[in-house]
């Protein structure tokens, strides 16, 4: 006598197990912010890397678009507990940006214009994982969204993908940012819920 009834298919696949610990699935795309929205003109956007050295490499708007381009479709994780499943986004690999940029940094500081800051470990930033994304859904980023220009790093807890992104600091040693510096986990690894220090 067997042990599974007939016409059992197993279980069938889910989205939910695409949600990480915790999380609830969202078809919203909630706006959480800080503070006040930035609104930057694209033609009075710029993004610099700066080294350890001090060296700085900067791209415009149109320099930025005119770099080879990316589509990404990436599930997105907030730290307020909503994921929402398969984005699809346009933008810059960070690995195109950093490939001419010498540096001997294992971290990175990311600024945001209005003041915003996050830190992350300089691979994360690597081996495409990780964008700046200037268009969603086939349209510009809304400032809403951190337009016109915002980081993707879809690995980690969405306060790390910086919104109104303007720069990279790379850094010896790490660290905190914002809200690393009020609580919130160096890391942010979604599957291991590391939404808080000492999680």
């Amino acid at each position: 006598m067997g042990i599974v009834s007939r016409g059992f298919q197993g279980r069938p696949r889910r989205s939910d197990e695409r949600l990480p610990p915790g999380q609830y699935l969202t078809e919203d795309f909630p706006v959480l912010s800080a503070g006040p929205t930035p609104r930057v003109p694209a033609d009075r956007w710029e993004f610099t890397i700066a080294t350890e050295a001090g060296t700085r490499h900067t791209w415009t708007w149109a320099q930025l678009i005119a770099l080879p381009a990316e589509e990404p479709t990436v599930d997105l994780h907030c730290v307020t507990k909503w994921s929402k499943l398969d984005t699809s986004w346009r933008g810059v690999s960070l690995d195109v940006l950093l490939e001419d940029v010498a540096t001997a940094a294992d971290f990175a500081m990311v600024h945001s214009y209005g003041g915003y800051t996050t830190n992350l470990p300089l691979e994360d930033l690597l081996d495409g994982q990780a964008w700046l994304a200037y268009a969603y859904e086939g349209e510009d980023v809304p400032a809403e969204h951190g337009g016109p220009v915002r980081l993707l790093v879809p690995h980690l807890y969405l306060w790390k993908s910086a919104k109104w992104v303007r720069g990279i600091e790379l850094m010896l040693e790490d660290e905190p940012g914002f809200w690393e510096s009020i609580g919130y986990h160096d890391y942010g690894d979604p599957w291991r819920e590391q939404r808080y220090q000492g999680d």
